[in-house]
C-alpha cells in the first residue's frame, strides 16, 4: 500500500493575502562600501583593499562570520584584518587595516553588511493539517541569483498601502507595511518553490476558505482566476486565462497566464512584485500560484503548479 500524496493528505485553505517576511540569512553580504570618519579625515580601508558590494564575507582572521554583529566583534581589537569573501562563486582574500571611527569610537573598515532580508509577498495556501504555510512560489535569491540559505525568519501580518503600476519594460510593485509588529508565524525554508513555514498556535481559520488541490493534468487552457490583495487587506479574485501548460518545466514555470481583468489592469497594470504567491484557481480547485511577470508585457506571467509547491515541504 502506498502513502497518500501531499495533496491528498493536506487540508488546504486559500491564501491570497499579503505577508511581510524577515528572513535571517546564513551569510553576511556586503551591501555597500563606505567611508569612515577618522581623525585624519575620510578613509575606506575596504574600498582601498578591494572589497566590493555583493561580496559574501566568510571569515575575518580565520574566524567564521555568521552575522553582522560578528563582523563588529572580530574587528574590535584587530590591528589588521584578513577578510575572506566569496565573489562569483570564487573565494578571495583581502588584507585591510581597520581604523577608528571618531563618531562611534569603534574600529571600522567601511563596509555596510546585512544578515537578513525583508519584503512583502503573498501567501498561497495554509495547510491546517500541520499548521504550515506556503508563499511566493519562487525562491528569495541573492544579488547573484542564487537561492538564499536562511536560518529561520518571521512572518508578519501586512497591509498594502500603495501600488507602483507596471508598464512595459518596468515591473510594478505592491508597497506594504507590517501591521502591529507581531509575528504570526515562523519561516523555515526558502527553496525553488517558495518560502515555507509554520503559523503560530491558535491561528484563526474562521474567515478562510477551504479548497481542494487540483491536478495539473486536469488544467485546461482558458478561464481561471487569481486571488490577490492589491489594496489594504482586502483579498479579491481577478479573471485570468491559462494560455500554456508545461508540466515538466525545470524552472517550475508550469503555466503561462494572462490577466484579463480590467479592474486589476487598471489598478496595477497587470502582475507586479509582491503578487508572487497569489493562488491560481480553476474550476474551484487550487492549481498553482503566480510567480513571475513578463517584463515586456505586465499582463502576462508565469505560474508554478500546486503539486510542485506541495511536494517541497
Amino acid at each position: 500500500m502506498t502513502g497518500a500524496s501531499p495533496a491528498e493528505s493536506a487540508e488546504l485553505y486559500l491564501g491570497g493575502f499579503p505577508a511581510g517576511f524577515v528572513l535571517n540569512t546564513k551569510t553576511v553580504e556586503v551591501v555597500g562600501v563606505c567611508d569612515v570618519m577618522t581623525e585624519g579625515g575620510l578613509v575606506s580601508p575596504a574600498r582601498d583593499g578591494g572589497i566590493k558590494t555583493g561580496d559574501i564575507i566568510k571569515s575575518i582572521n580565520g574566524q567564521e562570520v555568521t552575522s553582522s554583529g560578528r563582523v563588529t566583534e572580530l574587528l574590535a581589537d584587530a590591528k589588521s584584518a584578513e577578510i575572506t569573501v566569496e565573489r562569483g562563486g570564487e573565494e578571495m582574500h583581502f588584507t585591510v587595516t581597520p581604523v577608528k571611527d571618531i563618531t562611534s569610537g569603534g574600529m571600522r573598515v567601511g563596509v555596510l553588511v546585512r544578515d537578513s532580508l525583508s519584503g512583502v509577498g503573498t501567501v498561497t495556501y495554509i495547510n491546517k493539517t500541520d499548521n504550515t504555510f506556503a508563499s511566493l512560489g519562487h525562491p528569495v535569491t541573492d544579488t547573484s541569483g542564487n537561492v538564499t540559505d536562511i536560518n529561520g525568519g518571521e512572518l508578519y501580518s501586512c497591509i498594502i498601502y500603495d501600488v507602483k503600476r507596471g508598464v512595459r519594460g518596468t515591473p510594478g510593485e505592491l508597497r506594504g507595511a507590517f501591521r502591529n509588529g507581531r509575528s504570526i508565524g515562523a519561516a523555515e525554508l526558502n527553496c525553488e518553490c517558495g518560502v515555507y513555514g509554520r503559523l503560530g498556535a491558535g491561528y484563526d481559520f474562521g474567515n478562510m476558505t477551504r479548497i481542494e488541490a487540483g491536478d495539473i493534468d486536469d488544467v485546461t487552457l482558458g478561464k481561471a482566476v487569481i486571488y490577490s490583495t492589491v489594496a489594504s487587506d482586502k483579498r479579491e479574485s481577478y479573471d485570468i486565462s491559462i494560455v500554456k501548460v508545461d508540466k515538466t518545466n525545470k524552472d517550475n514555470r508550469n503555466f503561462v497566464i494572462k490577466i484579463d481583468d480590467a479592474d486589476l489592469i487598471d489598478k496595477t497594470g497587470g502582475i507586479v512584485q509582491g503578487m508572487s504567491g497569489s493562488p491560481i484557481v480553476q474550476n474551484g480547485k487550487l492549481i498553482g500560484a503566480v510567480t513571475h511577470v513578463f517584463i515586456n508585457d505586465p499582463t502576462r506571467g508565469f505560474g508554478i503548479s500546486i503539486e510542485n509547491m506541495l511536494a517541497s515541504y
